[in-house]
């Protein structure tokens, strides 16, 4: 269960139990709760629902970095598509336009034969 659904079934419960306490009470005695017992009710009642808000206003700034995340992520494919074909070549031509050829050089062995040497 998510954070927001969990908060409003907290917010839920405490002020049904608050309401459902008083009435009861005012019904038997014709009094209410000790006062305590209200506030604590209010206040689980109030921080649920403060958290409830909280948690759902952080899953739409998720889903909005998200698609902003995807877009910048398929815009620069397409730039990257578009200009990777006229840069792919920048090095081999600087390099023949310099009339330099690449050396060639072989790996040394490797293992107990490199050691003995």
């Amino acid at each position: 269960m998510t954070l927001k659904w969990l908060a409003v079934v907290v917010g839920a419960v405490s002020l049904t139990l608050c309401v459902t306490g008083n009435t009861v009470t005012l019904a038997v005695n014709g009094g209410q709760l000790p006062l305590l017992v209200n506030l604590i009710a209010l206040t689980a009642t109030g921080t649920a629902v403060i958290l409830a808000v909280l948690a759902e206003l952080n899953d739409r700034l998720n889903n909005r970095i998200s698609a902003l995340t995807e877009f910048l992520v398929a815009r620069l494919n397409e730039i990257e598509s578009s200009t990777g074909d006229r840069n792919s070549g920048f090095v081999e031509g600087y390099l023949l336009s310099h009339r330099r050829e690449g050396t060639v050089v072989p790996i040394g062995h490797r293992g107990r034969e490199a050691a003995e040497r």
